[in-house]
């Protein structure tokens, strides 16, 4: 029996589209809890609906049935300015492309999630800096993102996701883009870091070796979260 408190809950989410006369399902019933302090591998085939079933969890996407209730509230009516407070507060992104903007330097990407929840400048700063040196890239803080190799861009990214101590980081095969080796060193580093800012973690992973050392599997399978 898990004794862990749950953070965040997906129930009954259905995401369809419409084609024709008919509903096009992507997602039908599915559910997920995901306690505090735990890392979690959802794997599935391409096209499964894994992508979808994040940006629900991350509130990105409204528009589906079911409810997501993060920290006991529950999202399902709230107002788009509640859920991007929630977001900016709770919720760490990574993606596959590590969508950092192109004018910020790395630190200045790092510092937005703190600048966005009314940080100081100085605070800002002081704690991606901070990140930085752990990660091994502060030397690196004024450069742009063009600038970065593959594996610093990601770097920079994981600093962005847990820079404001988030609940949860939602991460979208986060070393996907990198070579075998440096994908290693990379999510070795992600997982380490989860752990030791005591946040929790939902990551979408094709490679079933990184999977393997989260704390669990999901897979979605015909539409739905099954555990392995």
């Amino acid at each position: 029996m898990n004794n862990k408190k749950c953070i965040l809950t997906a129930k009954n989410i259905s995401k369809s589209y419409s084609q024709g006369k008919e509903s096009l399902y992507i997602l039908q019933d599915a559910s997920l809890d995901i306690y505090e302090n735990e890392v979690i591998a959802l794997v599935g085939e391409s096209g499964s609906g894994k992508t979808t079933f994040l940006q629900i969890l991350g509130l990105l996407d409204n528009d589906h049935s079911g409810q997501v209730v993060i920290q006991d509230k529950n999202y399902t009516s709230a107002t788009d300015y509640q859920r991007t407070i929630c977001r900016r507060q709770n919720i760490g992104f990574i993606y596959q492309a590590h969508n950092l903007l192109s004018e910020f330097s790395a630190i200045e990407n790092i510092s937005l999630p703190l600048l966005l929840n009314n940080s100081s400048t100085l605070n800002a700063k002081k704690v991606s800096i901070s990140l930085m040196q752990e990660l091994g890239i502060d030397h690196r803080k004024k450069h742009l993102p063009t600038q970065l190799s593959g594996g610093e861009q990601q770097r920079v990214a994981i600093a962005r996701s847990l820079v404001h101590n988030p609940l949860v980081v939602l991460a979208d095969e986060p070393t996907g883009n990198l070579d075998p080796y440096n994908s290693g060193i990379v999510f070795d580093l992600f997982i380490n870091f989860v752990k030791k800012y005591k946040t929790s973690a939902l990551v979408v992973t094709h490679n079933l070796e990184l999977a393997k050392k989260m704390d669990r599997i999901i897979t979605i399978r015909e539409k739905k979260i099954v555990n392995l």
